[in-house]
């Protein structure tokens, strides 16, 4: 047992210790969850568009492109830029989730060694692990955050064009 800790712990207390951050590794798999929805929901949107783009240009080679198909054209090549720039978003968001459940599993492993094997160092460790875990969440909420506010403008834009 640890002999740094004030009180002796025991086999289940430890076990709650470690799965503490346990709470935080849910919390990543319900973000994770809605924001691989979100990204592939994106990425869909991305092919459909990138799709018509093919056909409008494949339907005109035969013919001279007409103002209305232009414009769409541009609009899709418009929305398309949008939509990579949101799926960066998504991306790293998804990305920053992932970590940040590897930090909290690290933290928990650490936190089971410390409990054997007790160093000052590790606590350390562990407490800049899970801080870490902490702000690497942060950071993916924030570029969904970001993610929400372009995907609005992109759906406003497409409905400007349309008018």
């Amino acid at each position: 047992m640890n002999p740094n800790l004030t009180e002796n712990l025991s086999v289940i207390q430890a076990i709650q210790l470690i799965l503490a951050p346990g709470v935080m590794i849910s919390a990543c798999g319900l973000l994770l969850l809605g924001i691989n929805n979100k990204f592939t929901s994106v990425l869909n949107r991305i092919r459909t568009l990138t799709e018509e783009k093919r056909k409008i240009i494949f339907n005109a080679v035969e013919r001279d492109f007409h103002p209305a198909e232009n414009q769409r054209v541009e609009s899709i090549t418009r929305q398309v830029a949008g939509l990579l720039n949101r799926a960066r978003l998504i991306r790293n968001s998804v990305f920053c989730y992932l970590c940040a459940v590897g930090l909290f599993v690290v933290t928990s492993l650490l936190i089971g060694a410390d409990y054997f094997v007790p160093m000052l160092l590790l606590r350390y460790l562990i407490l800049g692990m899970f801080l870490s875990g902490m702000v690497v969440v942060f950071v993916g909420v924030i570029f969904g955050v970001i993610d929400t506010m372009k995907g609005f403008s992109i759906v406003k834009f497409e409905v400007q064009v349309d008018d």
